[in-house]
Formats: structure tokens, sequence, C-alpha cells
């Protein structure tokens, strides 16, 4: 008898084991049957925030299931990410998180509240955010070379702006002082808008700004377009230079945010929400009205993704530590 049960025991502990998988792939193939959690570590009403919100009736109409967008904004992106580094992997919660939240932050904070590489499942990039360096015509510069040299015949004497301790733009400033071997002051705003809004004021002679906040003032001649950050120049800036171009070959500082879920999350459901993104992203109506925007449609595939989250925290690290900046 003890032989029997005991047998019986393996058998049950077999039957077990390989109840698991198979009920892990029916959840993934039913998937979604309920609606879709959707973190976002924005506020309302951003650029970012607008981006997912035009997104979401492709999403409803391509799962089938409503995505609920849930604002959680705070230290960086990391109070959304951390709900969902702690959610349940199965699809119903996922977070948007920024280029600073799954980069930068785990070199900025002693203490991060997850690990954006162990504790996440990268779904998709949605959008890449180029920046721009401006300046006020006063300053006298006609392009970034001339900026570049007048910066190093007055170390420490120029201010640039920038959208806030430990933003893309922040570390944006910070990589184009160390490329160009250059010592510039760096000035914290509250924001894109409020820095491009001193630089066009003359209250600061240089600053780092998004395109939403400087398109205008550049074509009107009010803010002088130095470079564009991005890799490529941009369709809606098409004379002004990138800053590889305009003389620090190599130079690449683009702001992004993308998705991501919970580790355990299956690949089959990672697969089925990267489909529904890419799908949504390449609607022709939805790329304009994000180009109009500032923000050019990135869709790409989970690898590529998880890829590029891996350099960018190699990259951001050593620029990080070199310049010494933490924010706790």
């Amino acid at each position: 008898m003890k032989k029997l049960a005991r047998a019986l025991g393996l058998i049950a502990a077999g039957c077990a084991l390989l109840a698991g998988p198979a009920s892990a792939q029916t959840q993934a193939a039913a998937f979604p049957d309920k609606p879709i959690r959707m973190v976002v570590t924005f506020p309302p009403g951003g650029s970012a925030d607008a981006v997912v919100r035009m997104l979401v009736p492709r999403l409803n109409a391509s799962l089938g299931q409503p995505v609920v967008v849930d604002n959680r904004p705070g230290a960086g992106g990391n109070v959304g990410l951390a709900l969902v580094a702690k959610a349940a992997g199965d699809g119903y919660t996922v977070g948007v998180g920024a280029a600073g939240a799954l980069s930068a932050n785990i070199s900025l904070y002693a203490q991060m509240p997850f690990d954006p590489i162990k504790d996440f499942k990268p779904v998709g990039m949605l959008a890449a955010i180029p920046f721009v360096i401006v300046g006020h015509p006063s300053l006298g510069a006609k392009d970034l070379h001339a900026l570049i040299e007048m910066a190093r015949a007055q170390p420490g004497k120029l201010a640039i702006g920038h959208g806030g301790n430990g933003t893309a733009m922040h570390l944006s400033a910070a990589l184009f002082g160390q490329m160009a071997n250059v010592k510039l002051t760096e000035v914290p705003y509250r924001g894109s808008g409020p820095a491009a809004l001193d630089a066009m004021g003359g209250q600061i002679p240089l600053a780092v700004v998004d395109l939403p906040s400087s398109l205008q003032q550049i074509k009107s001649g009010k803010l002088i377009a130095y470079a564009v950050t991005s890799p490529e120049r941009l369709p809606m800036l098409p004379d002004v230079p990138t800053v590889a171009e305009a003389g620090l070959p190599g130079y690449d500082s683009t702001g992004w945010f993308g998705v991501v879920a919970p580790a355990d999350t299956p690949p089959a459901v990672v697969t089925r929400l990267n489909a529904a993104i890419v799908a949504a992203l390449n609607d022709e109506q939805i790329k304009t009205t994000m180009r109009n925007l500032g923000v050019e449609p990135a869709p790409d595939t989970p690898e590529a993704f998880g890829n590029y989250i891996r350099s960018e925290t190699t990259k951001w690290r050593k620029v990080i530590q070199t310049a010494h900046i933490k924010l706790d």
C-alpha cells in the first residue's frame, strides 16, 4: 500500500508539473479576455500621455478589450513602474516608461524600487523624442562649431537650461558638454517650456528643449537652432543639422518611451501586445498626429526594444558617473 501511495503521489506531482505550462499556454491563447490596465508614468496632458491616449482606440479594436489608462507619475517614472514590476505577469497590467525610468534612473538614484532589466519584459517602443539645442540670437555664435569655440574660451560662463534634473534633456546637455570638452553651467527648469521661454527672453543664453516648446520660436527667428540631438535631421527642421553633423560625430541623445510588462509575462502575450502596438503606430493618421506633437513613431520588436534599453543603460551610466549627477 505504501508503494502504491508513493507511486500515485509521483504521478500526481508529474501531472501538476505538466498542468502548469499547459495552463499558462491556455491563458496566453485566450488573451485578452478582460480589460488591460496601462500604467502611464506621465501626468495627464503632456505629449507622451497624449500619444498613449491616441493609441488606445486602435488598441481596443485590435485586442478586443478596453485598455484603461492609469496615470501614475512621480520620481522620474519610478512610482508607476514599481507598480508594474509587482503586478501579476498575465498581460493585464503593463507600463509605459521613458528613457529615465528604464535606463538612466538606476544610475541616478541610490535606491531603486525595481531593476529595469530584470523586473520587466520589453513589449515595444512607442516613440522617440528628439531635442534641439537653441540659443538667443544675441549670443553671436552663428553655428554649433562657433558655439563650442565660444564655450571653450570662457569655461563655466555660458549657461544652458534644460527640462529638469535627471531628464533626458539634462543628460543631453551633459553628454554635449562631455563630447565637446566644454564646461557649461547647467540650469534646471520645471519642464521644456519654461527653459525655452527663458532662452527666448534672453534670461539664459542656451537651452536643450523639445520641439513643441521651441518650433514656432525657431521659425520666427526668436531662437537660433544650433543642432538637433537625434541621429537624423527632423522633417520639421530640415535645414538644422544634427549635433553629429555639426561637429561631434557619434553624438546621439534622444528621449523615448515604450511599453513593458512584468518579467514573468508569457512570450505569447508579449507578442500579442506588441502586434497591436505596432499596428497602431503604423496607422498613417496616428503617424501624422504624433509628428505634429514633436514625437516620432518608433515601432519595433520586443527583442529590439530590450537590446535598446540595455545599450541606453550602459551609455547613460557612463555619462552620469562622469558628470557626478545624483538625484538622492
